[in-house]
């Protein structure tokens, strides 16, 4: 069968609400990126994620070859989530997965919502530093065999095109980010197949092509659904029989779409208790699914089981896909750590898989309830329930103090059962989820719906299971934020609240604690005055985080201090700190640089274990990396020694020393890091020097995912000999 010509169904895309001449256009380009790319590497389905703001999560722009109403729960993928696509956006580096155990052994999550065989590859789309977000293509597992090299520069080559196409965009001024649902790009076109043996088959047969759409409906299958075939044609499967749009049937069809391989189930003939049970059969291909539909047995459930015949509309429902949301979520939430990356975890994982809208969070602390997260409700709604005590009759405290879930199909129904409850102006469900850890209660969850529905004994299942994991997550980030708070207070205690003021130079320290986990590590800094007038300037970083790292760097500033007031040489100050810090604590150890200025002529003598280079800016506004030779970092070798380099501090020259938290970034070479910061201080203006240690801290830390701390030691000449006058 011979393939389209590339890009050939580029054109077919569906609108989009906010859709205008730019927008299309986009749309376009990216429509015809994704067709190309996935016919490129032999792929069945692929798509484009694209930025949806400075700080917000990447969204599918266009998706092609998928329905896109069944991926749903991964149209949004924040960069910090351990999936594919965000490891991909954020290193800047290719992603190939070629089978399902190396998508298990990589990215567990990923395999854990979509568990079946196939395979993957992802490709960032980057226009030098700037990341515009990634292509990504599915296609069938080749077990044991990697990607070969040429489908990967196949993929690289479109990612490149893509981004050089919208790097110019950005350029002339447009917006290249994307907001709203995915665009549908229809797949090209193949062969149809043998219309008139299927007319004659008394099986109904359903063809539906990748996106999910009726493209042929033979007889029986018009007869069986009581639709004519003009009817079916052209409509989603899901929207057109609705029966098989439960969600314990769309893992069936997802696994179909992703695998390529058959699957069997059976299921109801509609909605009612009393309808039959029939054979549903999707036999995948490259061009979409056959669906086929046969008369069966009831299924064999055990007594008292709510999935038998006659148990209910909608009873079988999750039970499929229900099983992997636990799994999900319990792998998401033995990566957070404080309180609120559990919160950001549940609105991430857990809304999206049971199409909730809303979401609210109380911790219990002093028998009362204190509101700890929230999002979807009308802002300040939820502000009246703030710090309520247990002995309120309210569904958020009675689901606490009984230990049962609350589940409300309407926001009638809950105003029925509390009269006189504020509501806001949904309409919709909603669920009330007792937070309980080993028998001990931490809070409750509100899970908010925008429209009425019902909760099938799968579902109740499920929330209270996911309940429990909830609750123990948020009782060890309780523990860890008290950890936290006890290390921010002794690092307080521990680091410099002023430093010295002598004559004839100036100094400034700033300090950020990093914000990936808010857990606090062992950067310092400070600044010594000796007997004899000079001045020690000195930062170090301690490994690790935590009180330990807070508690060894408070012991290595006292060292560092003591060594010097006793008038030790800079390298009998580091190496005796070094000594000190093997006898301690084994094992732990530390990067330090240590300056000794003389204010008046500017002499100094430096000294580097482990720690990067310093940058030196001259009068003249120049500024270069310093080439300090130094020895190991602190704690490996006791017989260590650290080679003195003499500098001098012109009048109008700024030193500075600094922490690695300043110039790396993940995927990111660090000598990248440190240019950055080179040129920051070139250009910053010559004074105040507080301006200039606000300007060179700032860009690191306005950001909302740092992994690690940061020290910033400015040292500026401002007069003494050599001065002019």
């Amino acid at each position: 069968m011979q393939r389209p010509a590339p890009g050939a169904h580029a054109d077919c895309v569906t609108a989009r609400p906010d859709s205008g001449p730019a927008t299309d256009a986009m749309a376009r380009v990216l429509a015809r990126t994704c067709v190309d790319a996935v016919q490129a590497v032999g792929g069945f389905a692929g798509g484009i994620y694209l930025r949806s703001g400075a700080e917000g999560p990447l969204l599918l722009a266009v998706v092609s070859g998928l329905p896109g109403r069944l991926f749903r729960p991964w149209w949004r993928m924040h960069v910090n989530r351990p999936y594919p696509v965000a490891e991909a956006y954020r290193s800047g580096q290719s992603v190939h997965l070629p089978d399902a155990e190396v998508s298990m052994r990589r990215f567990p999550q990923l395999m854990a919502g979509l568990p079946f065989p196939f395979g993957s590859l992802y490709e960032p789309v980057m226009a030098g530093p700037e990341r515009f977000g990634v292509l990504f293509v599915l296609r069938p597992a080749t077990p044991g065999v990697p990607v070969d090299a040429a489908d990967r520069e196949r993929l690289r080559t479109a990612a490149d095109g893509l981004a050089e196409e919208l790097a110019a965009r950005a350029g002339a001024g447009e917006p290249v980010s994307w907001t709203g649902d995915p665009v549908g790009v229809p797949p090209p076109d193949t062969a149809q197949g043998a219309r008139e043996a299927l007319e004659r088959l008394t099986l109904a047969v359903l063809s539906v092509d990748r996106e999910g759409r009726i493209r042929y409906v033979n007889r029986s299958a018009a007869a069986l659904l009581g639709l004519g075939a003009p009817e079916l044609r052209g409509r989603v499967l899901w929207q057109a029989v609705p029966w098989l749009g439960q969600p314990a049937y769309e893992d069936h069809f997802r696994g179909a779409f992703m695998s390529g391989e058959p699957v069997r189930f059976p299921a109801r003939l509609g909605r009612q208790p009393d309808a039959d049970w029939v054979a549903v059969e999707l036999c995948p291909g490259a061009d979409g699914v056959t669906v086929t539909i046969d008369a069966a047995e009831p299924p064999g459930y055990p007594p008292g089981s709510a999935d038998r015949p006659g148990a209910g509309p909608g009873s079988a429902a999750d039970r499929a896909s229900a099983l992997y949301r636990p799994v999900s979520l319990a792998i998401a939430l033995t990566e957070a750590v404080t309180a609120r990356q559990v919160s950001a975890v549940v609105t991430q994982e857990l809304l999206p898989a049971f199409g909730g809208r809303q979401l609210a969070i109380y911790l219990l602390n002093e028998r009362h309830l204190h509101l700890a997260w929230e999002t979807g409700f009308p802002q300040g709604f939820l502000d009246r329930f703030d710090g309520v005590a247990l002995d309120v009759r309210l569904p958020g405290v009675e689901t606490l103090t009984t230990g049962r879930p609350m589940f409300f199909e309407s926001m009638e129904h809950l105003a029925s059962a509390y009269p006189g409850i504020p509501l806001d102006a949904h309409v919709g469900a909603r669920a009330f989820l007792p937070l309980i850890a080993s028998g001990r209660p931490v809070g409750s969850c509100i899970l908010g719906f925008d429209a009425p529905r019902g909760f099938s004994p799968e579902e109740r299942t499920v929330l209270t299971a996911l309940a429990g994991l909830i609750a123990q997550a948020l009782e060890r980030a309780q523990r860890y934020d008290t950890e936290a708070a006890l290390a921010r207070g002794l690092q307080a205690a521990l680091l410099p609240h002023r430093l010295p003021v002598r004559e004839n130079v100036e100094t400034v320290g700033r300090y950020l604690p990093g914000t990936q986990g808010m857990d606090v590590g062992g950067d310092w800094y400070d600044v010594v005055e000796t007997a004899d007038g000079l001045l020690a300037l000195v930062i170090g970083d301690v490994q690790g985080h935590g009180v330990a790292a807070a508690a060894t760097m408070g012991q290595l500033r006292s060292a560092v201090r003591a060594f010097t007031i006793g008038g030790g040489a800079p390298d009998e100050v580091v190496a005796g700190t070094n000594r000190l810090l093997i006898g301690l604590d084994p094992g732990q150890f530390a990067s330090c640089c240590y300056v000794l200025l003389d204010p008046v002529s500017g002499r100094a003598r430096a000294v580097r274990a482990g720690h990067p280079q310093p940058l030196l800016r001259h009068a003249d506004g120049r500024a270069e990396v310093l080439d300090l030779p130094g020895g190991v970092v602190l704690g490996i070798d006791a017989g260590a020694t650290y080679p003195v380099t003499e500098l001098r501090l012109a009048p109008g020259a700024v030193l500075a020393l600094y922490t690695d938290g300043l110039v790396e970034e993940a995927g990111v070479d660090i000598d990248l890091g440190v240019e950055r910061l080179r040129a920051a201080l070139a250009a910053a203006p010559p004074s105040p020097l507080t301006e200039t240690a606000d300007l060179l801290i700032g860009s690191a830390g306005g950001s909302a995912d740092r992994p690690d701390d940061i020290a910033l030691l400015l040292a500026s000449r401002t007069g003494g000999r050599g001065a002019a006058p």
